[in-house]
């Protein structure tokens, strides 16, 4: 796993390259009880008129986008993460010298 931090939604239709939107795995499960982030994501549950729904909402320069998603399907897949990664033991999977070797451009 590349970032135990993070979660990545990939968006776009099948016949065309998708664009990924990878951001905390912490403002998703938050985003479950309450509205949450700023900038380039939102999350936002139990909205009108779709109460067992999550809106996540995604800015760039070139535009927004407005994603909705059953909201059990969202927990479904954030118990899975945690499985993998329990909340608390990221930092046991982030390889340090091999991140520290990337940003100096440095070989570890």
């Amino acid at each position: 796993m590349a970032d135990p931090y993070a979660i990545r939604l990939s968006l776009g239709a099948p016949t065309m390259r998708p664009v990924d939107w990878v951001f905390a795995r912490e403002l998703l499960t938050e985003g479950l009880r309450r509205p949450t982030g700023s900038g380039d994501v939102l999350v936002m549950p139990r909205h009108h008129p779709h109460p067992h729904s999550i809106r996540v909402v995604l800015r760039n320069p070139a535009g927004t986008a407005v994603i909705e998603m059953a909201m059990s399907e969202v927990a479904t897949f954030l118990q899975q993460t945690f499985g993998l990664v329990p909340d608390g033991e990221e930092c046991l999977h982030v390889d340090l010298d091999r991140s520290i070797s990337e940003l100096t451009g440095r070989r570890a």
